[in-house]
């Protein structure tokens, strides 16, 4: 009897762990890729691979991401640098992934990009999946999840994926199978590079605002990633992105000036400093002045590695024979993708 017990036991024990299995692979199979088309949601991941030994940590949303180059705070400066960003990444988020990069390494500095002070509260879904999937299990993600959710969303879809993208049966394409196992980088050290142009025309002037007071919400977490950077010994460096498009306003600016002053902080808005950095909106934007293309992303990144050496002291690492090493195969990398697009546009 007892034996049968035992029997019956194992079979049922085989049984669930089969069931589970099946489960994960489906779950693997149906989340979206990113891999094609939007691939920011593929971003976040991919800090994981690093060696976790940057001297620059770059924090916040489409404006560090796509407007800075790593490549060339390497190059130019010895600076190594990795940019964390997602898709209209949201204060909250943007502390507790510094907060769980703060478990990995301890880097000299960390670059905030204010733009994300616009928000207060929860806005979509699918850019809070671009940021959180991709982020591992920890009381950071969960921390996040829960600030980041909206009325509609719930907690355990985020543990099981499975329940919010079952019904994706009928989207899936050759992209859920050919990277069912492995993913390509589609980032360099979080670098989205875009190499085509399209000139800056016509930009709208921002429409006027009922209250320009940043909320209580945002605020308070730009506090706690001050005192989080504080009490590391980690310099927080604010800045503006040049970005002409969405608006940037004085009294926006005034705030952030003000909370910079307060707190012992540098800020700097490259709105301020185009012509020094030599920014050409008619040659360095692939999108009209949202974000700069490969071109405006260099000029902006030679003009910040001298603040970052200069002005923050973040020495030179050239030398370093691992560094060398790790930074000849990503510039390879680099270069090999600037052909590759300059070749698609010609064709």
């Amino acid at each position: 009897m007892r034996k049968a017990n035992g029997k019956k036991i194992v079979q049922v024990l085989v049984t669930l762990a089969v069931v589970l299995v099946i489960l994960a692979g489906l779950q693997r199979l149906l989340m979206p890729k990113y891999m094609s088309g939007i691939v920011e949601g593929g971003m976040i991941e991919e800090f994981y691979e690093e060696t976790m030994d940057h001297d620059v940590i770059f924090i916040g949303d489409c404006e560090v991401y796509e407007n800075f180059s790593p490549a060339v705070l390497w190059q130019e400066y010895g600076i190594n640098s990795y940019i964390r960003g997602s898709a209209e990444q949201l204060m909250w988020q943007s502390y507790y992934l510094l907060e769980e990069t703060l478990e990995y390494e301890k880097p000299k500095a960390v670059v905030f990009n204010v733009l994300a002070m616009m928000f207060n509260e929860p806005q979509r879904e699918t850019y809070n999946r671009m940021t959180l999937d991709g982020m591992r299990w920890s009381m950071s993600k969960v921390k996040s999840i829960q600030a980041s959710m909206t009325e509609e969303e719930s907690f355990l879809d985020y543990v099981f994926p499975i329940l919010r993208y079952h019904s994706r049966w009928d989207k899936l394409s050759a992209d859920d199978f050919k990277y069912f196992f492995h993913k390509d980088k589609v980032t360099f050290n979080g670098y989205y590079m875009r190499v085509d142009v399209l000139p800056a025309e016509n930009v709208p002037a921002g429409r006027p605002l009922a209250d320009y007071q940043f909320g209580d919400n945002a605020y308070a977490y730009l506090e706690k990633m001050a005192e989080l950077c504080e009490s590391q010994g980690i310099e927080l460096i604010l800045i503006k992105a040049p970005s002409l498009y969405p608006a940037w306003y004085e009294q926006w600016d005034e705030q952030m000036v003000t909370f910079a002053k307060n707190h012992n902080l540098k800020y700097y808005n490259f709105l301020d400093s185009l012509d020094e950095i030599g920014l050409d909106f008619t040659q360095d934007t692939y999108d009209a002045g949202l974000h700069l293309n490969l071109s405006g992303a260099e000029k902006l990144s030679f003009y910040f590695g001298k603040k970052l050496a200069t002005d923050c002291g973040i020495g030179s690492r050239r030398g370093e024979e691992r560094l060398e090493q790790e930074w000849k195969e990503k510039l390879q990398a680099y270069n090999a993708e600037i052909e590759r697009q300059r070749a698609a546009l010609e064709r």
